[in-house]
């Protein structure tokens, strides 16, 4: 093995320079106990901090997961009705044509929720505490409601989570992001992931490579205090928090995240504590609603180019301003891998996946 880590090391490294990654964090695990995790690169390119197994990245979409899984705790406790109108739990979120849109449509993004370019749904984190709140409320008051029939082909929508996460705070009876951290991360074992940015030093800086004449556009397209400096061809994002905890509020550690993908390689349980009954976490990666540009399960998704890959799969992305993140399961190898990065633009995940595999499960 000691042979293949090092040739998927090399791999790693080329594609980092291929596509002028700063920095990244892997982790392997399987059912039982993480079996490697690593850093590469620089979390800060100004220090030259190096990236560690144990950086913060902010995981955006990768969240979903830990939403969908709350989601499901909630029905396997007999508390959330997946067939229950969603304008019985959150009034607005009402259809204007069709059948009512149900909680199962918010997971499987066939809702008709609309996806508006999340470009701007952030706040520095000097700010935050006093107004994501407010700001996730504008923006369920802009968008929160359906925009096509419900039912339909899958259709991605990160509004779709914002109204999940207000489906399960009214189930739970209490704030969306105490039962997540309840039911979901202190049960895994996710005690350096939360929704609030960490003040740990080991905290990955997000970038956007850009030519330096475009830096003018980016500080007009993000909110004011999120551009920082330049280092090289990279602008630098300051601290920032994401608007709207459901869909991608999510912050923490590459060895953390991997935590999550062990309890569902688990079928719902991690070293003892069991989250999801097996049949709940087996039938969050059916995947079963094609759609664009993923087809979906309850939560989880695959690309439709990968509908016949072997071995199977399913995952979910975490991507927006300075971070690329993905987590993957294949479920018949007993193997989960969590890539999290601090650069904007995407890179070959599946070829360091398949590194990671061949050496793990040769």
């Amino acid at each position: 093995m000691v042979v293949e880590l090092a040739a998927a090391r090399a791999a790693i490294t080329a594609l980092m320079a291929r596509h002028h990654v700063p920095g990244l964090s892997v982790a392997v695990t399987d059912s039982t106990g993480l079996l490697h995790a690593e850093g590469f690169g620089l979390r800060e390119l100004a220090t030259r901090a190096p990236a560690t197994p144990d950086t913060s990245y902010l995981w955006f979409s990768m969240s979903k997961i830990a939403t969908a899984t709350a989601a499901m705790r909630l029905v396997d406790e007999g508390r959330l009705d997946l067939d229950a109108p969603v304008d019985s739990l959150v009034p607005g979120f009402r259809a204007r044509r069709g059948l009512p849109p149900v909680v199962r449509q918010l997971l499987d993004h066939t809702s008709g929720a609309p996806n508006p370019l999340p470009l701007r749904w952030v706040l520095p984190t000097d700010r935050a505490a006093t107004e994501a709140a407010p700001a996730a409320a504008a923006l369920l008051a802009r968008h929160g409601r359906p925009r096509r029939a419900a039912g339909g082909p899958a259709r991605y929508s990160n509004v779709g989570y914002l109204v999940l996460a207000e489906v399960i705070a009214a189930a739970a009876g209490q704030p969306f992001e105490d039962y997540v951290r309840e039911a979901v991360l202190e049960p895994a074992g996710m005690s350096g992931t939360g929704y609030a940015r960490p003040d740990a030093a080991d905290s990955a800086t997000g970038y956007v490579r850009l030519p330096r004449p475009l830096d003018p556009l980016l500080r007009a397209a993000l909110p004011r205090g999120v551009t920082g400096p330049r280092c090289g061809g990279f602008v630098a994002l300051e601290s920032f928090r994401v608007v709207g905890a459901g869909y991608g509020g999510l912050v923490g550690s590459v060895t953390d995240a991997a935590r999550l993908a062990r309890l569902h390689l688990g079928d719902g349980e991690i070293e003892g504590s069991r989250v999801l009954r097996p049949e709940t976490a087996q039938r969050m990666r059916d995947i079963r609603t094609p759609g664009r540009p993923f087809d979906l399960g309850l939560g989880w998704f695959r690309q439709a180019r990968d509908r016949g890959a072997r071995p199977s799969f399913v995952e979910h992305w975490g991507t927006g301003g300075g971070f690329w993140n993905a987590m993957r399961i294949y479920p018949g190898l007993d193997l989960g891998i969590v890539v999290m990065a601090n650069t904007t633009r995407p890179y070959d995940h599946h070829a360091l996946m398949k590194a990671l595999r061949e050496v793990f499960r040769p």
